[in-house]
């Protein structure tokens, strides 16, 4: 841009340069022809300066001109316009749209809305309908709560197709068991005595290693004994007593008669086979498992009674857990026998079916329990928030004036699957009456105490006798946290798959299973030919 002032000081020319070699005027200024004063002359300059911004602006349009396809003062006053006037129409239709949502979001959705199916479709009914903003803003929050609603549907229905995978038997074990069993009646060496008699007196011998295994599934046994006797540097020290059903007798002692674990020694034995598991001795056992109340909650309608509008996935998944099965299996309440099971014994660790072991136990019997009797790891501090965070509160319901009364919400829960228990200075408690006149509350109160399983009346029985363990020696939730650390998996003496997704189901974690397989035998012929696991 240039500003020229003739010789005759006549005239005053303002012009830019263009694409070409010219020069377009863009103002001329005339003076008339007398003389002019220096004062005069200043405030011209002075206009001019004032002037020349708005200058500046118009050429800077015209030389976009040719882009923007429009008249110079049509730009400028399309584009500066509303600046210069200080207004800004987006902001004021956003701050409209958010007046319009807030106003839709106090008020209920009306009935009878013709929802479209996709948002494509929601903006062709807009164009053929010609929807105002608040219409629009109802038409999105209808679509959204129908969407709410089908994935609430959608995750309950998940959760409890979820509990029937868990509660099922895999046609692969359910193979195996049978297979096994027909063994044992064709194959007299699935039928040989188990340990030989030549082994018989270590059963008792308080020098070696005991562990206690109760479970009616054969596989998982094989990878509790295997994983133990494969991680001790002394497996000639170790001694398992596998306590299974009746039904499940012969399968698990087939397999363990033709799959020795050796030098470790392997016990199995079925209930029926305990002279002191009698009727009088476990009366409120047999209640439970006779009571009609009691199977109708755990094996009836889990939808009853329950309102699915008020409930959270995650409140609804504790619910289901509780409803298991298995907790009211005789099984899975041995562990507060084993005093009068093994009365020679002075220290025994009891094992869950669903863990596997990865370093030596042996220093467990090394733990002084300070007069305690049960070694285990407390699930109230941890890094894991969801796992370790259990306090009396998570199982008990301290709304019944019982539990309230006798009962402190925040004190510490503990672990079963892995314990370490002194069976001498059990014996001088009185912790199976304990267990036994709770189990009788809550049967009288029509299971309102507690719902989930054999730890509750434990956690009550054990009140005083719990001696607190390293937590490494015991890492929990692999059944049912999907976002366990890895490297302390690596790092746990045991891992303990509690929860609905077991390593055997197809529901199991993918990445956690390894864990758990890399201890089963797919070379046995009874496994490879029950295709257990087979993808």
């Amino acid at each position: 841009m240039q500003l020229h002032l003739s010789p005759s000081m006549r005239s005053i020319t303002i012009s830019s340069a263009t694409n070409g070699n010219g020069f377009v005027d863009l103002m001329k200024i005339k003076i008339a022809a007398r003389h002019i004063s220096y004062r005069t002359l200043f405030h011209s300059i002075l206009v001019l300066a004032f002037l020349l911004p708005f200058v500046f602006i118009l050429t800077a349009l015209v030389t976009l001109e040719g882009v923007n396809k429009c008249s110079s003062l049509d730009c400028l006053g399309r584009r500066l316009g509303p600046k210069l006037l200080g207004r800004d129409d987006s902001g004021r239709l956003v701050r409209d749209f958010h007046k319009i949502l807030n106003q839709v979001n106090t008020e209920e959705t009306p009935p009878g809305l013709n929802l479209p199916e996709s948002f494509s479709q929601l903006v062709s009914d807009m164009k053929s309908n010609q929807y105002d903003a608040k219409t629009f803003a109802f038409m999105l929050k209808a679509m959204m709560e129908k969407l709410e609603r089908e994935i609430r549907e959608a995750k309950f229905a998940e959760l409890m197709n979820k509990h029937f995978a868990a509660s099922s038997i895999p046609k692969g074990i359910h193979c195996l068991s049978l297979r096994l069993t027909d063994e044992y009646s064709s194959n007299a060496h699935a039928r040989k005595q188990l340990p030989p008699p030549e082994l018989l007196p270590q059963l008792s011998d308080n020098s070696y290693y005991h562990f206690v295994l109760s479970t009616d599934n054969i596989l998982a046994a094989t990878v509790v004994v295997s994983s133990t006797v494969q991680s001790s540097p002394k497996p000639e020290r170790i001694v398992f007593h596998v306590i299974t059903d009746k039904k499940t007798y012969a399968g698990m002692h087939s397999w363990f008669a033709l799959n020795p674990v050796s030098p470790a020694i392997v016990e199995v034995k079925g209930v029926h086979q305990f002279d002191w598991l009698t009727r009088e001795n476990v009366p409120v056992l047999e209640a439970i498992e006779s009571h009609n109340g009691i199977r109708s909650y755990y094996h009836g309608n889990h939808l009853a009674g329950t309102n699915l509008s008020e409930t959270t996935p995650r409140t609804f998944a504790s619910k289901l857990q509780a409803r298991s099965p298995t907790y009211i299996s005789l099984l899975n309440h041995l562990r507060i026998y084993l005093p009068e099971l093994f009365p020679n014994l002075d220290k025994v660790v009891f094992l869950d079916d669903d863990v596997v072991v990865q370093r030596d136990l042996s220093p467990l019997w090394e733990i002084d329990l300070e007069g305690k009797v049960n070694g285990a790891v407390e699930t109230c501090r941890g890094d894991d928030r969801w796992v370790m965070s259990k306090r009396f509160q998570n199982y008990f319901n301290f709304s019944h004036p019982l539990i309230a009364q006798n009962l402190n919400a925040d004190e510490c829960a503990w672990a079963y699957g892995m314990n370490i228990f002194d069976l001498r200075t059990w014996r001088k408690t009185n912790i199976r009456d304990t267990y036994h006149s709770w189990l009788k509350e809550n049967l009288k109160s029509n299971l309102t105490l507690w719902k989930l399983g054999t730890l509750p009346p434990a956690l009550i029985a054990f009140r005083g006798h719990v001696h607190p363990i390293n937590p490494s020696w015991h890492m929990l939730g692999l059944g049912y946290q999907n976002k366990t650390n890895i490297e302390s998996v690596k790092n746990a003496a045991v891992i303990h798959y509690n929860g609905q997704s077991k390593p055997w189901l197809p529901i199991g974690f993918e990445h956690l299973r390894p864990f758990w397989t890399k201890h089963v035998n797919y070379s046995n012929d009874f496994i490879r030919n029950c295709h257990i696991l087979e993808s």
